[in-house]
């Protein structure tokens, strides 16, 4: 987005110099203090998470997961084909 900001014309030459040295535009000199001085961003407070499990071993007795390839073109047949 495009704005216009008042800027003294001495602290202009050295955004400009630096820039130029480091290789980047005085725009994203400006972006970089602007995100600094605001700090991170107000993420959502963690909540804590439980996993819910059922006993058992963890895997289905059917799934050979050395031959997912098969997996994989068992359910595109299922879910594509007309049945």
């Amino acid at each position: 987005m495009r704005t216009t900001i008042t800027i003294d014309d001495h602290l202009l030459e050295e955004l400009k110099k630096r820039a130029a040295r480091a290789g980047t535009t005085v725009s994203r000199l400006i972006e970089d203090a602007v995100r600094s001085t605001l700090g991170p961003s107000q993420a959502a407070p963690k909540r804590d998470f439980r996993l819910v499990t059922f006993g058992g071993t963890g895997r289905f007795t059917d799934v050979d997961l050395d031959k997912t390839s098969r997996l994989l073109e068992h359910d595109d047949i299922s879910r594509f084909s007309d049945h």
